[in-house]
């Protein structure tokens, strides 16, 4: 296939086209950004130097000519550009938050009008993988949510309540730098950020929901001083008690036949550079600690992206995936 990446300068649009150069089905045809037009691909990515001789191009919706498109596009972009790819049949995964969520909820979270809105499947193949096969449009997840909802997902029917406490990495903010994510502001540093207002708690609640939970779900993030990687640690406060046993068996049960979840302590260095999400419970009764570990820019991100787009296109859901982690 014939692969197009719509906003190609970013940390996804890099994650995009390292993955999918060893992808035996896709082949990269386009790489766009307005600012970098004309600018070779390598000069930005230089990590691909040797791998890709493509240059940057101004190109809109309408001038792209491939099979399949990833927008990578910030939110409120993506919404100008994906009825035109659906229109033209070019099936596209968008990694903005422009559909993820119903209208009424995004226009709340992310307070801008979305003019051109449709509903598109949630991209959490461990969830909705049903719904992505063979569709011609998905909704990648944010970050957060992803690592967060795989932690809580076997247990949320039973839960009361969620608490979400979750450990990023500063590509988490993007290539655009900020006092935030200065290093001299981030190295042997810890904080917390959006305490109580991060916009991802919206997908964290729908997903939920969709889980069939009441739950009250509360979200707190803090930025570490490590480039990649998420930890999330949720506290998941059960309507009755259940054991150790009795949870460990669930979650084994649950994912036992997703080849990306798997059931281990997890640690940032174990799935680093993956698209694995490692998890592992404890419980002591009416509280199971749930946590889990996958990388912001692979399964948070241009990796979970990837395997939306295998599914759509009815090709093996590991392919271009399958290699571990980067431990020293």
């Amino acid at each position: 296939m014939e692969i197009a990446i719509i906003g190609a300068s970013g940390y996804t649009g890099g994650e995009l086209m390292r993955l999918l150069i060893n992808h035996p089905s896709a082949d990269v045809v386009a790489a766009t950004s307005r600012k970098l037009d004309g600018t070779p691909v390598a000069s930005v990515h230089p990590h691909l130097r040797g791998l890709t001789d493509l240059v940057f191009q101004n190109a809109g919706a309408g001038d792209i000519d491939a099979d399949f498109a990833f927008l990578a596009v910030p939110h409120t972009a993506a919404m100008n550009i994906a009825g035109t790819l659906v229109e033209r049949g070019i099936k596209t995964v968008d990694l903005s938050a422009d559909y993820r969520l119903a209208k009424d909820i995004y226009e709340k979270t992310y307070g801008v009008r979305h003019e051109n809105y449709f509903e598109a499947p949630y991209g959490l193949p461990e969830l909705h993988r049903d719904e992505v096969r063979g569709s011609s449009f998905v909704a990648n997840p944010g970050c957060f949510p992803t690592g967060a909802t795989l932690a809580a997902a076997p247990l949320a029917k039973s839960a009361h309540t969620i608490i979400y406490d979750a450990k990023t990495g500063v590509t988490g903010a993007g290539t655009n730098p900020s006092a935030t994510t200065h290093y001299p502001n981030v190295g042997d540093n810890f904080s917390a950020y959006k305490w109580t207002g991060h916009r991802h708690l919206a997908e964290m609640k729908q997903e939920a929901a969709r889980l069939g939970s009441a739950a009250r779900c509360y979200f707190t993030p803090h930025l570490l001083p490590v480039n990649r990687g998420i930890l999330t640690t949720a506290h998941i406060l059960l309507n009755e008690p259940m054991e150790q046993e009795e949870v460990e068996a669930l979650y084994r049960e649950f994912y036992k036949d997703e080849f990306f979840v798997r059931y281990q302590k997890p640690t940032l260095a174990a799935v680093r550079g993956t698209n694995f999400c490692d998890v592992a419970v404890e419980s002591e009764g009416d509280r199971v600690v749930a946590v889990s570990a996958i990388d912001n820019l692979v399964k948070g991100a241009s990796g979970q992206a990837i395997q939306n787009m295998n599914l759509m296109c009815g090709l093996k859901e590991d392919a271009g995936l399958r290699f571990a982690g980067m431990l020293p």
